[in-house]
């Protein structure tokens, strides 16, 4: 099967899974692909004929999960999400959002990896604590596309809106990083020095925020130079495929680029270089290319139980640490709120609504079918990580995000009389 057939099967399940969704189950469309993919391809491994599972474990082999997100969805979808972010409001909500996506990260990081050496312990699958601390590391940054797609539906005030979506599209970058430099000191491959762990982040996070100023002021200036929508938009698209692409060839941060592209994109490019007519084609273009990746991403995470290895030691171990993610996630959150708490009024709900926001999604995944399948990673080990990081992402995105709304509604109406958060 080609990449062509397998697009083609992918695009009409989405679309018929979407479509039942609609009419029958009316939930967020992402959630409602996912839930469906997920309930059938259960029913298929529990009642199908044994030709029907080898057929569809086969074309769920066949796809490059890691590739396919990492290397071709992630860059569209995080453009499509910086497109929309006031630069403004990020800008008052910055100390929140760098504090978020790297300090909190990496204690999330470290407290998730701990927990979970002892609990692999616990139930017989004995995990080496470096490995652990990969898990942590690819289990602790917030998916921006998860994040970003149940937003839109929620309805959260601004402020709040800014740090969840500020953090969750950038930690992303800084979490790869940190996955990469752990992975590494895992395999041997890596030095464990600060020094050579700070040039990495130095050159991957640094540069990579570097070249997304410089490619999105390069396709600024040409937005502004010319008005015609249908060139502006191949530029926009030539900015998200060539600018990630060159990202990778020179071991940049693809994700921070994109990121960083899309702000001075959507703000400086639509204030300043776009006709109106621009802007709504620009906009309805993107949002369209966010709905449909949206759409087979999530349709993908509700396939991929047909890689899983089942074990009741990994499936136990896994639903403990549904609730170490939650919890670490809370400790994480209350990093900035203790830090700035003395600048600045926060809403005492705000570390509840942070931590049950904190959506996981499609990246955990892809990071966690990249973890290598040689001697330096036992079978167990990895398919016990490969187990835990999709419950946990199943438990965010459907019960977590399926939730969402109401949490935020009861906590911020508990708050009302309370000093506003800023």
């Amino acid at each position: 099967m080609n990449i062509l057939d397998t697009a083609a099967v992918l695009l009409t399940l989405a679309a018929v899974f979407g479509y039942i969704n609609h009419r029958l189950f009316k939930l967020p469309t992402s959630i409602g692909i996912l839930l469906i993919g997920l309930v059938l391809s259960i029913l298929l491994l529990l009642f199908g004929g044994d030709s029907m599972r080898e057929s569809a474990d086969e074309f769920v082999t066949r796809i490059d999960f890691n590739e396919t997100v990492m290397n071709v969805m992630l860059s569209f979808l995080l453009f499509a999400g910086a497109l929309h972010v006031n630069l403004g409001d990020l800008r008052e909500q910055r100390w929140v959002v760098a504090i978020l996506a790297s300090a909190g990260l990496l204690v999330s990081t470290f407290l998730v990896g701990t927990a979970s050496y002892f609990v692999f312990l616990w139930t017989g699958l004995g995990v080496p604590f470096l490995w652990c601390l990969v898990f942590g590391a690819l289990i602790s940054p917030t998916d921006p596309v998860a994040v970003l797609g149940i937003l839109k539906k929620v309805g959260v005030p601004k402020s709040l809106e800014t740090k969840i979506t500020g953090e969750s599209l950038f930690n992303d970058g800084v979490g790869v990083v940190v996955y990469l430099v752990l992975v590494g000191l895992a395999v041997g491959k890596a030095e464990a020095s600060i020094l050579s762990v700070g040039e990495l982040f130095l050159v991957e996070v640094g540069g990579g925020i570097l070249l997304g100023g410089v490619i999105g002021y390069a396709a600024y200036w040409m937005l502004k130079t010319i008005d015609n929508y249908q060139v502006e938009i191949l530029i926009t698209l030539a900015l998200v495929t060539g600018g990630y692409q060159l990202a990778a060839s020179w071991h940049l941060s693809g994700p921070l680029a994109m990121v960083v592209a899309g702000l001075m994109i959507g703000n400086h490019g639509r204030l300043m270089a776009m006709s109106d007519t621009t802007r709504e084609h620009l906009d309805l273009f993107w949002e369209l290319i966010d709905e449909i990746l949206n759409a087979v991403l999530f349709l993908l995470i509700g396939l991929e139980i047909f890689v899983l290895t089942w074990s009741g030691e990994a499936f136990g171990a896994g639903l403990i640490l549904i609730v170490v993610v939650l919890v670490s996630r809370m400790i994480a959150v209350s990093l900035p709120v203790l830090v700035l708490k003395k600048a600045r009024t926060f809403s005492p709900g705000i570390v509840r609504i942070l931590t049950w926001g904190g959506l996981r999604g499609g990246i955990s995944v892809a990071l966690a079918l990249a973890l290598p399948k040689d001697e330096s990673l036992a079978g167990e080990s990895r398919q016990a990580i490969l187990m835990a990081t999709y419950l946990v992402v199943i438990f965010s995105i459907a019960v977590q995000g399926l939730t969402l709304k109401p949490v935020i509604s009861r906590l911020l109406a508990k708050e009302d009389g309370a000093p506003n958060e800023s």
